[in-house]
Protein backbone atom coordinates (compact mmCIF):
# COMPACT_ATOMS: atom_id res chain seq x y z
CA UNK A 1 0.00 0.00 0.00
CA UNK A 2 0.91 3.32 -0.85
CA UNK A 3 1.17 5.34 2.35
CA UNK A 4 2.10 9.28 3.42
CA UNK A 5 1.20 10.64 6.85
CA UNK A 6 1.27 14.66 6.10
CA UNK A 7 1.65 17.79 8.47
CA UNK A 8 -0.43 20.86 8.88
CA UNK A 9 2.30 23.13 11.46
CA UNK A 10 -0.95 25.54 11.61
CA UNK A 11 -3.64 23.83 13.51
CA UNK A 12 -1.11 19.91 14.31
CA UNK A 13 -3.75 18.43 12.03
CA UNK A 14 -2.49 15.03 9.97
CA UNK A 15 -3.50 14.32 6.89
CA UNK A 16 -3.16 10.87 5.48
CA UNK A 17 -3.24 9.69 2.03
CA UNK A 18 -3.33 6.04 1.26
CA UNK A 19 -3.06 4.13 -2.13
CA UNK A 20 -3.14 0.56 -4.30
CA UNK A 21 -0.28 0.76 -5.97
CA UNK A 22 -1.76 -1.64 -8.35
CA UNK A 23 -5.12 0.46 -9.37
CA UNK A 24 -3.63 3.51 -8.40
CA UNK A 25 -6.86 4.58 -6.60
CA UNK A 26 -6.55 6.82 -3.87
CA UNK A 27 -8.23 7.97 -0.69
CA UNK A 28 -7.70 10.75 1.50
CA UNK A 29 -8.10 11.20 5.43
CA UNK A 30 -8.83 14.57 7.31
CA UNK A 31 -7.26 17.06 4.19
CA UNK A 32 -6.61 20.46 5.47
CA UNK A 33 -7.89 23.64 3.12
CA UNK A 34 -4.68 25.40 3.65
CA UNK A 35 -2.97 22.31 2.10
CA UNK A 36 -4.78 21.73 -0.99
CA UNK A 37 -1.83 22.46 -3.22
CA UNK A 38 0.41 20.38 -1.22
CA UNK A 39 -1.76 17.36 -1.48
CA UNK A 40 -2.97 17.48 -5.38
CA UNK A 41 0.61 18.20 -6.28
CA UNK A 42 1.26 14.44 -4.41
CA UNK A 43 -1.71 12.81 -5.69
CA UNK A 44 -0.14 13.71 -9.48
CA UNK A 45 3.83 13.20 -8.52
CA UNK A 46 2.07 9.12 -7.26
CA UNK A 47 0.21 9.01 -10.41
CA UNK A 48 -2.77 8.43 -7.84
CA UNK A 49 -6.37 8.71 -8.72
CA UNK A 50 -8.68 10.26 -5.77
CA UNK A 51 -11.42 8.11 -4.84
CA UNK A 52 -12.71 9.77 -1.66
CA UNK A 53 -12.22 12.19 0.50
CA UNK A 54 -12.46 11.56 3.83
CA UNK A 55 -13.44 13.29 7.31
CA UNK A 56 -13.59 11.32 10.83
CA UNK A 57 -15.95 14.00 12.19
CA UNK A 58 -16.68 17.75 11.39
CA UNK A 59 -13.61 19.78 12.52
CA UNK A 60 -13.81 22.79 14.50
CA UNK A 61 -10.51 23.33 14.43
CA UNK A 62 -9.52 24.08 10.57
CA UNK A 63 -11.82 24.13 7.23
CA UNK A 64 -12.00 20.57 5.56
CA UNK A 65 -10.50 20.44 1.56
CA UNK A 66 -13.12 17.68 0.90
CA UNK A 67 -15.33 20.01 -0.97
CA UNK A 68 -12.34 21.57 -2.86
CA UNK A 69 -10.95 17.73 -3.35
CA UNK A 70 -14.45 17.38 -5.35
CA UNK A 71 -14.68 19.92 -6.91
CA UNK A 72 -10.76 19.62 -8.53
CA UNK A 73 -10.30 15.97 -9.15
CA UNK A 74 -14.22 14.53 -8.50
CA UNK A 75 -13.38 12.32 -5.69
CA UNK A 76 -16.26 11.47 -3.73
CA UNK A 77 -17.03 13.07 -0.14
CA UNK A 78 -17.18 10.60 2.92
CA UNK A 79 -18.70 12.19 6.63
CA UNK A 80 -20.54 10.17 9.52
CA UNK A 81 -24.86 10.12 8.79
CA UNK A 82 -24.74 11.02 12.33
CA UNK A 83 -23.30 14.21 11.38
CA UNK A 84 -26.09 16.57 10.24
CA UNK A 85 -23.76 17.94 6.81
CA UNK A 86 -25.03 18.64 3.87
CA UNK A 87 -24.20 17.88 0.36
CA UNK A 88 -21.64 14.83 1.02
CA UNK A 89 -21.20 12.12 -1.72
CA UNK A 90 -21.65 9.57 0.36
CA UNK A 91 -22.50 9.13 4.49
CA UNK A 92 -21.49 5.91 6.43
CA UNK A 93 -22.07 4.16 9.16
CA UNK A 94 -20.64 1.73 11.44
CA UNK A 95 -19.95 -1.56 9.47
CA UNK A 96 -19.40 0.01 5.87
CA UNK A 97 -16.63 -0.34 3.67
CA UNK A 98 -14.74 2.20 1.47
CA UNK A 99 -13.12 0.55 -1.52
CA UNK A 100 -10.17 1.58 -2.87
CA UNK A 101 -8.97 -0.82 -5.78
CA UNK A 102 -7.79 -3.92 -4.19
CA UNK A 103 -7.65 -2.33 -0.73
CA UNK A 104 -10.38 -1.19 1.93
CA UNK A 105 -11.03 0.80 4.94
CA UNK A 106 -13.79 -0.71 7.66
CA UNK A 107 -15.80 2.02 9.40
CA UNK A 108 -16.33 2.10 12.89
CA UNK A 109 -18.42 4.76 14.70
CA UNK A 110 -16.31 6.06 17.64
CA UNK A 111 -18.37 9.29 19.53
CA UNK A 112 -17.36 10.82 22.20
CA UNK A 113 -15.40 13.78 20.92
CA UNK A 114 -18.64 14.94 18.53
CA UNK A 115 -21.84 12.73 17.54
CA UNK A 116 -20.17 12.01 14.31
CA UNK A 117 -16.72 10.93 15.08
CA UNK A 118 -15.49 7.79 13.09
CA UNK A 119 -12.66 5.33 12.66
CA UNK A 120 -11.18 4.03 9.52
CA UNK A 121 -9.40 0.50 10.38
CA UNK A 122 -7.54 -0.89 7.46
CA UNK A 123 -9.12 -4.65 6.31
CA UNK A 124 -6.35 -6.16 7.70
CA UNK A 125 -6.43 -4.67 10.99
CA UNK A 126 -2.76 -3.24 10.72
CA UNK A 127 -3.66 0.60 10.87
CA UNK A 128 -6.14 2.54 12.07
CA UNK A 129 -7.28 6.38 11.84
CA UNK A 130 -8.79 7.63 14.71
CA UNK A 131 -9.40 11.35 13.75
CA UNK A 132 -9.47 12.99 17.55
CA UNK A 133 -11.52 10.19 19.34
CA UNK A 134 -8.05 9.01 20.81
CA UNK A 135 -4.85 10.95 20.01
CA UNK A 136 -1.14 9.79 21.44
CA UNK A 137 -1.58 9.55 25.39
CA UNK A 138 -4.52 11.89 24.83
CA UNK A 139 -7.99 12.21 23.26
CA UNK A 140 -10.17 15.20 21.86
CA UNK A 141 -12.17 17.25 23.86
CA UNK A 142 -15.89 16.20 25.04
CA UNK A 143 -17.30 20.17 25.80
CA UNK A 144 -18.46 20.71 21.89
CA UNK A 145 -20.61 19.34 19.04
CA UNK A 146 -23.22 17.04 21.12
CA UNK A 147 -19.81 15.42 22.89
CA UNK A 148 -19.88 13.12 25.49
CA UNK A 149 -17.32 11.73 28.20
CA UNK A 150 -19.20 8.50 28.59
CA UNK A 151 -19.84 7.81 25.30
CA UNK A 152 -16.35 8.85 24.19
CA UNK A 153 -14.84 5.88 26.87
CA UNK A 154 -16.87 3.23 25.43
CA UNK A 155 -15.95 4.46 21.75
CA UNK A 156 -12.86 3.80 22.55
CA UNK A 157 -12.72 0.75 24.60
CA UNK A 158 -14.94 -1.17 22.43
CA UNK A 159 -14.11 -0.23 19.32
CA UNK A 160 -10.97 1.11 19.33
CA UNK A 161 -9.03 -0.98 22.34
CA UNK A 162 -10.61 -4.10 20.45
CA UNK A 163 -8.83 -4.03 17.63
CA UNK A 164 -4.81 -6.27 17.92
CA UNK A 165 -2.55 -4.88 20.32
CA UNK A 166 0.13 -4.52 17.71
CA UNK A 167 -2.59 -2.61 15.18
CA UNK A 168 -0.54 1.04 14.35
CA UNK A 169 -3.15 4.26 15.58
CA UNK A 170 -2.57 7.75 13.35
CA UNK A 171 -4.23 10.68 15.44
CA UNK A 172 -6.47 13.79 13.76
CA UNK A 173 -3.77 15.60 15.65
CA UNK A 174 -0.27 15.74 17.71
CA UNK A 175 1.20 18.66 19.63
CA UNK A 176 4.59 16.99 20.35
CA UNK A 177 6.39 15.78 17.43
CA UNK A 178 4.72 12.08 18.14
CA UNK A 179 3.43 10.54 14.50
CA UNK A 180 2.23 6.81 15.32
CA UNK A 181 0.91 4.77 18.46
CA UNK A 182 -0.43 1.35 19.32
CA UNK A 183 -3.55 -0.27 20.74
CA UNK A 184 -0.68 -1.71 23.61
CA UNK A 185 0.45 1.56 23.88
CA UNK A 186 -2.59 3.73 24.63
CA UNK A 187 -4.20 1.07 27.10
CA UNK A 188 -1.10 1.02 29.13
CA UNK A 189 0.29 4.24 29.10
CA UNK A 190 -2.73 7.00 28.13
CA UNK A 191 -3.18 8.87 31.07
CA UNK A 192 -7.30 9.37 30.36
CA UNK A 193 -8.77 6.21 28.63
CA UNK A 194 -5.40 3.44 29.64
CA UNK A 195 -3.82 2.61 32.65
CA UNK A 196 -7.09 0.61 34.24
CA UNK A 197 -8.76 3.98 34.50
CA UNK A 198 -12.99 4.05 35.00
CA UNK A 199 -15.75 5.12 33.07
CA UNK A 200 -16.21 7.73 36.37
CA UNK A 201 -12.88 8.57 36.43
CA UNK A 202 -12.55 9.62 32.21
CA UNK A 203 -15.67 11.41 33.31
CA UNK A 204 -14.28 13.47 35.88
CA UNK A 205 -11.04 14.17 34.12
CA UNK A 206 -12.82 15.57 31.24
CA UNK A 207 -15.03 17.60 33.06
CA UNK A 208 -12.15 19.09 35.24
CA UNK A 209 -10.23 20.30 32.01
CA UNK A 210 -11.50 24.00 31.49
CA UNK A 211 -10.24 24.37 28.28
CA UNK A 212 -10.27 27.48 26.09
CA UNK A 213 -12.63 28.46 23.28
CA UNK A 214 -11.57 26.88 20.01
CA UNK A 215 -9.79 28.97 17.91
CA UNK A 216 -11.27 28.59 14.60
CA UNK A 217 -14.82 26.63 15.32
CA UNK A 218 -16.92 30.31 14.25
CA UNK A 219 -14.54 29.63 10.97
CA UNK A 220 -14.51 26.35 10.57
CA UNK A 221 -17.50 24.38 11.93
CA UNK A 222 -20.16 26.28 9.63
CA UNK A 223 -17.88 25.85 6.68
CA UNK A 224 -17.34 22.50 7.47
CA UNK A 225 -20.96 21.32 7.70
CA UNK A 226 -20.55 22.44 3.92
CA UNK A 227 -17.67 19.95 3.24
CA UNK A 228 -15.69 22.89 3.48
CA UNK A 229 -18.02 25.80 1.56
CA UNK A 230 -17.45 29.12 3.52
CA UNK A 231 -20.71 30.08 4.91
CA UNK A 232 -22.47 32.56 2.60
CA UNK A 233 -21.19 30.93 -0.66
CA UNK A 234 -23.59 29.38 -2.42
CA UNK A 235 -22.50 25.57 -3.30
CA UNK A 236 -23.46 26.01 -6.70
CA UNK A 237 -24.13 29.25 -9.31
CA UNK A 238 -27.74 28.86 -8.82
CA UNK A 239 -29.53 31.81 -8.00
CA UNK A 240 -26.02 34.21 -8.02
CA UNK A 241 -26.45 37.41 -9.83
CA UNK A 242 -23.32 37.59 -12.48
CA UNK A 243 -20.95 39.68 -11.79
CA UNK A 244 -20.50 42.68 -14.17
CA UNK A 245 -16.36 42.29 -14.53
CA UNK A 246 -15.66 39.21 -15.95
CA UNK A 247 -17.10 35.46 -16.75
CA UNK A 248 -16.71 34.33 -13.03
CA UNK A 249 -17.52 30.88 -12.04
CA UNK A 250 -17.88 29.68 -8.15
CA UNK A 251 -16.94 26.34 -7.98
CA UNK A 252 -18.48 23.57 -5.68
CA UNK A 253 -15.86 25.24 -2.67
CA UNK A 254 -17.59 28.70 -3.07
CA UNK A 255 -14.45 29.74 -5.00
CA UNK A 256 -14.85 32.93 -7.66
CA UNK A 257 -12.80 31.55 -10.96
CA UNK A 258 -11.55 32.94 -14.25
CA UNK A 259 -10.43 30.92 -16.36
CA UNK A 260 -6.52 31.42 -18.16
CA UNK A 261 -7.98 32.00 -21.26
CA UNK A 262 -10.24 35.02 -19.98
CA UNK A 263 -7.49 36.60 -18.61
CA UNK A 264 -5.26 36.25 -21.47
CA UNK A 265 -7.29 38.69 -22.89
CA UNK A 266 -8.12 40.91 -20.21
CA UNK A 267 -5.10 43.10 -20.80
CA UNK A 268 -5.00 45.70 -18.19
CA UNK A 269 -8.65 45.97 -16.58
CA UNK A 270 -7.35 43.69 -14.13
CA UNK A 271 -4.65 43.53 -10.49
CA UNK A 272 -3.03 40.17 -11.43
CA UNK A 273 -1.74 39.29 -7.83
CA UNK A 274 0.55 36.46 -7.86
CA UNK A 275 0.61 34.65 -4.52
CA UNK A 276 3.25 32.36 -4.57
CA UNK A 277 7.07 32.77 -2.89
CA UNK A 278 9.88 34.97 -4.82
CA UNK A 279 11.15 31.40 -5.84
CA UNK A 280 8.42 30.54 -7.68
CA UNK A 281 7.60 33.30 -9.13
CA UNK A 282 11.16 33.50 -10.75
CA UNK A 283 11.09 29.78 -10.86
CA UNK A 284 10.13 27.26 -14.25
CA UNK A 285 6.95 28.18 -14.69
CA UNK A 286 7.26 31.84 -14.17
CA UNK A 287 4.89 34.73 -13.66
CA UNK A 288 2.53 36.78 -16.26
CA UNK A 289 3.86 39.90 -16.80
CA UNK A 290 2.78 42.50 -15.31
CA UNK A 291 2.06 40.66 -12.40
CA UNK A 292 2.76 41.56 -8.93
CA UNK A 293 4.64 38.93 -6.68
CA UNK A 294 2.43 39.38 -3.03
CA UNK A 295 2.99 35.95 -1.25
CA UNK A 296 -0.08 34.49 0.49
CA UNK A 297 1.13 35.32 4.38
CA UNK A 298 1.70 39.16 2.87
CA UNK A 299 -1.77 39.78 1.28
CA UNK A 300 -4.06 41.10 4.03
CA UNK A 301 -0.99 43.78 4.77
CA UNK A 302 -0.03 44.70 0.95
CA UNK A 303 -3.72 44.72 0.24
CA UNK A 304 -4.47 47.80 2.84
CA UNK A 305 -3.42 50.56 -0.45
CA UNK A 306 -5.55 48.56 -2.88
CA UNK A 307 -8.43 50.24 -4.28
CA UNK A 308 -11.54 48.02 -3.23
CA UNK A 309 -13.29 48.47 -6.18
CA UNK A 310 -10.64 47.50 -8.85
CA UNK A 311 -10.81 43.78 -10.15
CA UNK A 312 -8.20 41.44 -8.63
CA UNK A 313 -7.02 37.87 -10.36
CA UNK A 314 -4.75 35.59 -7.93
CA UNK A 315 -3.00 33.23 -9.36
CA UNK A 316 -0.53 30.56 -7.94
CA UNK A 317 0.87 27.33 -9.02
CA UNK A 318 -2.16 25.12 -9.47
CA UNK A 319 -5.52 27.41 -7.78
CA UNK A 320 -4.91 26.23 -3.81
CA UNK A 321 -3.53 29.73 -2.65
CA UNK A 322 -5.42 31.84 -5.32
CA UNK A 323 -8.46 30.43 -3.96
CA UNK A 324 -7.69 31.28 -0.46
CA UNK A 325 -6.62 34.43 -1.40
CA UNK A 326 -9.42 35.16 -3.61
CA UNK A 327 -11.95 34.28 -0.33
CA UNK A 328 -9.48 36.48 1.99
CA UNK A 329 -10.08 39.24 -0.06
CA UNK A 330 -13.68 39.43 -0.22
CA UNK A 331 -13.81 39.24 3.15
CA UNK A 332 -11.63 42.28 3.52
CA UNK A 333 -14.01 44.13 1.69
CA UNK A 334 -12.77 43.51 -1.92
CA UNK A 335 -15.80 43.59 -4.56
CA UNK A 336 -13.93 41.79 -7.05
CA UNK A 337 -12.15 38.81 -6.80
CA UNK A 338 -11.19 35.51 -8.50
CA UNK A 339 -8.52 32.84 -8.38
CA UNK A 340 -7.01 31.79 -12.14
CA UNK A 341 -8.75 28.44 -12.25
CA UNK A 342 -5.64 25.76 -12.79
CA UNK A 343 -2.98 28.55 -11.98
CA UNK A 344 0.32 28.85 -13.56
CA UNK A 345 0.24 25.29 -14.61
CA UNK A 346 -2.50 25.70 -16.65
CA UNK A 347 -1.33 28.93 -18.09
CA UNK A 348 1.82 27.32 -19.53
CA UNK A 349 -0.21 24.06 -20.99
CA UNK A 350 -2.30 26.51 -23.24
CA UNK A 351 1.87 27.86 -24.25
CA UNK A 352 0.67 31.20 -23.22
CA UNK A 353 3.89 33.01 -22.80
CA UNK A 354 5.41 33.85 -18.87
CA UNK A 355 8.38 35.56 -17.84
CA UNK A 356 11.28 34.41 -15.77
CA UNK A 357 14.10 36.12 -13.64
CA UNK A 358 17.73 34.17 -14.48
CA UNK A 359 20.58 35.38 -12.37
CA UNK A 360 18.78 38.88 -12.13
CA UNK A 361 18.09 38.88 -16.15
CA UNK A 362 14.27 39.49 -17.53
CA UNK A 363 13.27 36.80 -20.24
CA UNK A 364 9.98 35.51 -21.94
Amino acid sequence: MIFRQLFDAATSTYTYLLGDPVTHEAVIIDPVLEQLERDTTLLRELGLTLKYAIDTHVHADHVTAVGALREQLGAKTVLSERGETAAPDRLVKDGDRIEFGRLALEVRETPGHTQACLTFVTADHVMAFTGDALLIRGCGRTDFQQGDARTLYRSVHQKIFSLPDETLLFPGHDYKGRTVTTVAEETAHNPRLGGGRTEDEFVAIMGGLALAYPKQIDRALPANLRCGVPVGLAVDAEGREPERWAPVEWNAAGVPEVTAEWLRGAGDQVHVVDVREGDEFRGELGHIAGASLVPLQALAEASVAWARETPVVLVCRSGGRSAQAALALRALGFAHTASMRGGMRRWRELGYPAEELKDGVRSA
